[in-house]
């Protein structure tokens, strides 16, 4: 399996490095979505003192040519910081900042999905909105093999690779170990992880988190996943489909809960919202990929514990269906649900807003409101 080369660079000599005193300066990384709406870009600037707070950090620019965002001759964009993180590589007081990125008319990038799902949870922070996301993921070589996989062929089938222990079942738990405890020194809300049904594939969960802050957070574990792999030298793929054929593909599982449905009796709110996103299955589909649902297509099948794209069902504990009630919120008769539909390289900021616009905002159609 082939891994970076830059993965073979000595870590210690580095080390000598990142041990020298910084003075009183502050690196701070700045982290964007580019044009495709799944990939990260960074880049650092030095501050002189350490920020307390989004105010005191700077807007900046970039080459929006570069990142499939602007045109040459009009290539400036801007990094507005939205959400900052503990920076666990170059650890205190240096920091990562999470932007949204604004063209040169100050208008927001087409994959700038924040600027609205920000304004749309501001409209219902009243109901107190909690969402955990459920991301899976796949660990490959820079070749594109699956890590662990023989070089030649196939492990064996699916089966005792999930919550797996041992060399024989569990690919790569170094990486899911050194992206747990860099989550928790940046400050990211991770509440767990494990290894998924097929072998290379792990799953991290984030949440609960209110409103906005679940896009910022899975925003920033990803960055965080990615960053961790680079050291590793090898790579982590969100697609939602990694290895064609009888495999599980790769989703982002998104639990959803008002205050009034974790409240006694809170199962009829939790129907309710059930109810109206039955009608609008289309609508979310389009929302839960960055290809407008031609990424899930692959994926929604109806096999591997999913539902099948065309079909909208709900069921308690039904892991094929689009919507699932966990056993014990129908036994209480309150909590949250679980829509299975998201893919893995989804935008939450997508996703939690349209659950938002249907659910809470009592929208219909295939279209959002505009407001």
């Amino acid at each position: 399996m082939a891994t970076s080369a830059s993965a073979t660079l000595s870590k210690a000599v580095k080390q000598q490095y990142m041990d020298l005193p910084q003075g009183d300066k502050v690196q701070a990384m700045y982290i964007w979505i580019d044009g495709t709406g799944e990939g990260l870009r960074c880049k650092t600037r030095t501050l002189d003192s350490e920020p307390k707070s989004i105010e005191d950090l700077p807007e900046w620019n970039f080459d929006g040519s570069s990142t499939y965002q602007a045109e040459g001759s009009n290539s400036d964009m801007y990094l507005v910081p939205s959400a900052m993180f503990r920076d666990p590589f170059r650890k205190d007081p240096n920091k990562l900042v999470l932007c949204e990125v604004l063209k040169y008319n100050g208008k927001p990038a087409e994959t700038n999905l924040r600027i609205m799902c920000k304004k749309v949870m501001e409209m219902v922070e009243d109901q107190h909105p909690w969402f955990g996301m459920e991301q899976e993921y796949t660990i490959l070589g820079t070749d594109g093999h699956p890590f662990g996989w023989p070089s030649n062929g196939f492990p064996g089938p699916q089966g005792p690779y999930y919550c797996g222990v041992g060399a024989d079942k569990a690919y790569g738990r170094d990486i899911v170990e050194a992206h747990y405890r860099a989550c928790l020194y940046a400050g990211v809300q991770i509440c767990g992880t494990n290894a998924e049904v097929m072998p290379a594939q792990w799953e991290f969960q984030v949440g609960p988190c209110e409103g906005i802050n679940m896009g910022d957070h899975l925003w920033v574990a990803r960055f965080l996943l990615h960053r961790v792999c680079e050291d590793f030298g090898v790579v982590a793929s969100f697609d939602p489909k990694p290895i064609p054929g009888n495999w599980n593909g790769a989703g982002c599982h998104t639990n959803f809960s008002t205050k009034e449905m974790r409240e006694d009796g809170g199962l009829k709110a939790i129907e309710d919202s059930i109810e109206k996103l039955g009608k609008r299955h289309s609508y979310h589909i389009r929302a839960y990929d960055p290809k407008g649902g031609l990424d899930n297509a692959r994926r929604l099948t109806g096999h591997h514990e999913t539902s099948n794209i065309h079909e909208f069902s709900a069921g308690v504990a039904n892991r094929g269906a689009s919507i699932r009630i966990p056993r014990n919120v129908g036994q209480e008769k309150k909590g949250y649900f679980e829509d299975r539909r998201p893919s893995a390289n989804c935008d939450p900021y997508g996703v939690t807003e349209a659950l938002i616009r249907t659910c809470l905002l009592n929208e219909e159609g295939d279209e959002p409101t505009d407001y």
